[in-house]
Formats: structure tokens, C-alpha cells, sequence
């Protein structure tokens, strides 16, 4: 378990009397990697709440390991946290814990990653059963794949919840289609990720008629296999998150059709704002939801965002 503390100072340009914040200390748990580029964003969001509201943040990355994940939430409660916002590893691994939270009287907030199954406050992020349709439908509407295709979907984490409910949008649009697909391991290692796409897309380079990249690391990590394994940008049609600089540069030099934008630092930043809200005997009472679809001519815009321009 990889954990940080930060900490620093001023005030949430949603309520600007939250700058008069008295110490509060809130957890944020990830089942990212440290490594995943996405994360990198994720993170800087809470710091820039750390620093603005000079509250501390606790933070924690546990790479997909479940027990981890859950103990870093009893540590939390253990501590006694002002409140805590958490991934879902697994859909409904964090039943437990969350109900174990909301009985000690602390907030906690599901984000990036939305799981019904336990009893959050609140969620704040994307809804990944919308992206995965929005890529499918993407696909179909610009004539990218037809009834018969077959649509290849590398992830770094099979069975992860973020792959689980993308898949189940995607299935929505490709199975009365009559359209094909196959899930693949790439895991978390990014040199293992270009090895095994490379491999997978020289093996199987007749069949694929498109690929939707499930995570981040796979979809930033298109140009390099493609180069390798001598696929032109666009023979291959390409949709997938969008997160990372490698990949608004993909979009703009026509690797990837489109890319979802996940708003990882606001994402992270409302998480945190919202239990410091909740604290303030505010409730949530509805869930948060970020991301937009983009290709070549908005993809700008998000590279220069990421870049901290």
C-alpha cells in the first residue's frame, strides 16, 4: 500500500466560506496503481483540496489488491476520519466497510468507479455503463463496425468494476448487432500492457475490426503498439478513455477516433468538497457525473488541461 500525506491550504471555489475549515482529516482511497497516468490526475485533484482548503488528505493506492483497499477504510474509520472517499475495487467488495463507516457516522463517498451494491453517501464520476454505450454507439453511428464484426477490449484489470459496467453498456448496443467482442488481460505494468497488445493484435490482426480501450493505460498505449506491430493510424478504429496526454495526442494524430475526458482532478475534488459539505450537516443527496466524449477537434483542449496549461 502506497500512502501520502498531504496537506495545505485555501478555499473551494463552489462555497467560499469552506476556507474557514477547522483541521479536518479525510481519506482517499484508490484501487489505481500509482504507475496508471490517470491517477496522476486523480491525485493532483486532492491535493489541490488539500491546499486550498488546508485540511489534510490521506491518501492511498492499492493496484487492484481488495483486502488492502478495505483495510485502508477501517484504518480510516479506526481513526477517526471526517469523512472518506473510495473506489469500488469489485462490484459490492465495499459493502462491508461502507456500512461499517455510515455506522460510526462518517461520511463516504464512492468516486470514479459507481457500485450500487454498498450504502454510499453519494457518488462523484463518471457513469461508466453511459461511457461504454457512448463508445459502442460511437462506433456504430460513424459506420466503424457492422452486424458480424468482431471488437477487440483490452483492460489492465479484468473483472474490475470499471471494465464490468462498461462492458455491460457496450453489450447493450453490440449484442443486437450481432457484433463480437473479446476482453483481454494487459494488466497494470505498462511495459507488460505494450507487450501483450502488441502480441495480441499481430495474432489476431485479421479479425479485429475495431478496439475500445477499457482503461486508460491501454488506450495511452495504442500508438506505441500500433507502431510495432505496423498498423497505420485509423486501419484500426479506436475508442477508449482518454485521460492521459498520450492519448489526446493519439486522437490528434488520428490513432484514436474518440476519447472519454473523466474530469479526474475535478472528480477527486468534489469527492472531498462534498464531505467537507456533509460535515458541515449539508447532504449530498445526488450523485455527481463527469466526462465528455471527444475526437481530433476538441482533443486540444483536453491535452492542454492535463498539461497544466
Amino acid at each position: 500500500m502506497i500512502k501520502t500525506l498531504l496537506g495545505a491550504t485555501a478555499a473551494l471555489a463552489l462555497t467560499a466560506g469552506l476556507a474557514a475549515a477547522d483541521g479536518k482529516t479525510f481519506y482517499w482511497v484508490s484501487h489505481g496503481g500509482p504507475a496508471d497516468p490517470v491517477w496522476t490526475y486523480f491525485l493532483q485533484g486532492a491535493e489541490a483540496f488539500a491546499k486550498t482548503t488546508g485540511n489534510t488528505v490521506n491518501t492511498s493506492f492499492h493496484s487492484g489488491d481488495v483486502p488492502s483497499q478495505q483495510e485502508a477504510v477501517r484504518a480510516a474509520i479506526a481513526a477517526g476520519a471526517d469523512g472518506i472517499c473510495s473506489t469500488s475495487p469489485d462490484p459490492g467488495s465495499m459493502v462491508d466497510v461502507v456500512a461499517e463507516a455510515r455506522a460510526a457516522g462518517i461520511p463516504i463517498i464512492n468516486f470514479n468507479t459507481s457500485d450500487s451494491a454498498p450504502n454510499w453517501n453519494a457518488y462523484v464520476g463518471g457513469d461508466l455503463h453511459a461511457v461504454g454505450k457512448a463508445w459502442a454507439q460511437h462506433l456504430v453511428d460513424n459506420g466503424l463496425v457492422k452486424s458480424g464484426d468482431f471488437v477487440w477490449m483490452p483492460v489492465e484489470v479484468p473483472g474490475a468494476s470499471y471494465g464490468v459496467e462498461e462492458e455491460a453498456g457496450i453489450k447493450e448496443v453490440f449484442e443486437p448487432l450481432g457484433i463480437t467482442w473479446e476482453v483481454t488481460d494487459a494488466t497494470l505494468d505498462q511495459a507488460e500492457v505494450i507487450t501483450r497488445m502488441t502480441d495480441y493484435v499481430t495474432a489476431n490482426r485479421d479479425k479485429i475490426k475495431a478496439m475500445i480501450g477499457l482503461g486508460d493505460m491501454v488506450t495511452g498505449s495504442v500508438k506505441r503498439v500500433w507502431d510495432q506491430a505496423g498498423v497505420k493510424p485509423g486501419e484500426i478504429p479506436v475508442v477508449g478513455w482518454g485521460n492521459s496526454l498520450d492519448t489526446t495526442q493519439e486522437v490528434m494524430d488520428g490513432y484514436v477516433n474518440a476519447a472519454m475526458w473523466q474530469d479526474p482532478q475535478a472528480t477527486s475534488y468534489l469527492c472531498l468538497s462534498a464531505l467537507m459539505m456533509e460535515k458541515d450537516g449539508i447532504p449530498l443527496g445526488f450523485d455527481i457525473i463527469t466526462g465528455a466524449l471527444y475526437g481530433k477537434d476538441t482533443a486540444p483542449v483536453y491535452s492542454k488541461i492535463m498539461g497544466g496549461n
